[in-house]
């Protein structure tokens, strides 16, 4: 499964983001939005508004999610 994290630069939510995900041993990429004019309009295409947004295969969401990255482990 690919896992995709659309982030932007001092974003405390993401940070928690990635390193719940390198404590779950997962390979994932990191998207900068404010870098990156497709990624950030992929993610408004999704209806999000804040950062970080994971995109896991069929499944998607915003902010730091514990439960749901622990459910991809």
């Amino acid at each position: 499964m690919s896992i995709t994290v659309y982030s932007k630069p001092a974003c405390v939510q993401c940070t928690a983001t990635t390193r719940a995900l390198d404590r779950q041993g997962l390979d994932y990429t990191v998207v900068d939005v404010s870098e990156d004019a497709d990624a950030f309009a992929l993610v408004q295409g999704l209806g999000y508004r804040q950062v970080p947004v994971v995109i896991a295969g069929e499944r998607h969401w915003a902010g730091y999610r514990p439960d749901m990255i622990g459910g991809l482990a």
